[in-house]
């Protein structure tokens, strides 16, 4: 059964992977809109990346809405040390002619979600959950009607990749992530203990290109700039690949292993601000919130990754 779902990203080059991904599987995902949020750069050019992934994958009838411009009580914190100035640097893709819609990305979130049946809609979230905290303080009757938030956010075993203590969506709005968190609705969250498992490697990388289609061309020229950055931090011989493993899980959740957890927002701390404290070994009596993933097949994210993309052009 397709299930119908709302990516919510700031792209990123691992944002326009899972954008892919995706919008490859019509079979199971029906994509009823993207909105663009800030994070790894500003707000207008993520939304100008979403545009121009959507245009690389020959889907330019899903629609593409802009949200919120910052975090709801901090200054934006962006990462083009890592992404580039333009935020997907690598690969050389036209201007899009493809316009942004006019409805406000919250606003689209929440009328989506009042329109479609209650429990049918999935809001997958691949940078900071700015939109979805927003969506949930301005209309909160939506909360019972969203049937999962599956998120790239937050570690535990690999702690921060932006401070030492906190992953970077999280820590660009911690107040949301925790909004977000104790809203009620079922949760699954794909940390860095997952995303640092599915590495990149070289030979990885090269399969994308000889796929021979514009995408996985596109792909492999946006992965080779950008996991330079975490090969020279890490010394690993490849980068972590996070916002996919949002896509595959909801492909192939058997990929994946986790376990339904409590997980709370560190709001206050300027040391831990953004930590995600993941009672794992369920130390406390607080509220499981989350099913959080630990690990997945590094193997197989990536035969499924490389076979989607060739159904692209």
């Amino acid at each position: 059964m397709t299930r119908k779902i709302i990516i919510d990203t700031d792209p990123g080059q691992d944002d326009a992977v899972a954008l892919l991904l995706a919008l490859a599987s019509p079979e199971e995902l029906d994509i009823l809109g993207i909105v663009a949020v800030a994070g790894n750069v500003g707000l207008a050019q993520n939304a100008r990346n979403a545009l121009k992934i959507v245009e690389l994958s020959g889907r330019t009838e899903v629609p593409v809405h802009a949200g919120c411009e910052r975090p709801m009580r901090r200054k934006l914190v962006t990462a083009e040390h890592v992404h580039g100035p333009t935020g997907l640097d690598g690969p050389d893709l036209p201007e899009p002619q493809k316009k942004l819609e006019d409805k406000h990305g919250v606003d689209y979130i929440i009328d989506t979600l009042r329109t479609e049946p209650p429990g049918t809609v999935t809001l997958c979230t691949l940078g900071p959950l700015t939109n979805v905290a927003m969506a949930l303080v301005k209309a909160p009757d939506i909360a019972p009607r969203i049937r999962e938030i599956v998120m790239m956010a937050g570690a535990y075993f690999e702690v921060g990749n932006i401070t030492p203590a906190a992953e970077f969506n999280v820590y660009v709005d911690p107040e949301a992530a925790d909004v977000v968190l104790t809203s009620g609705v079922p949760i699954t969250m794909i940390p860095l203990d997952v995303t640092h498992g599915v590495l990149s490697l070289s030979h990885r990388l090269e399969g994308f290109a000889r796929i021979g289609n514009r995408c996985g061309k596109a792909v492999s020229e946006m992965l080779n700039f950008s996991e330079r950055f975490d090969m020279e931090k890490y010394g690993n011989e490849g980068a972590p690949l996070h916002d996919p493993c949002v896509i595959a899980w909801l492909l192939k959740p058997d990929l994946f292993d986790g376990r339904k957890i409590n997980v709370t927002i560190e709001t206050t701390s300027e040391l831990t601000r953004g930590m995600t404290v993941a009672d794992y070994w369920r130390i406390t009596d607080r509220p499981k919130n989350v099913l959080y993933l630990r690990s997945a097949d590094d193997d197989a994210f990536y035969a499924l990754l490389t076979e989607r993309l060739a159904r692209l052009p």
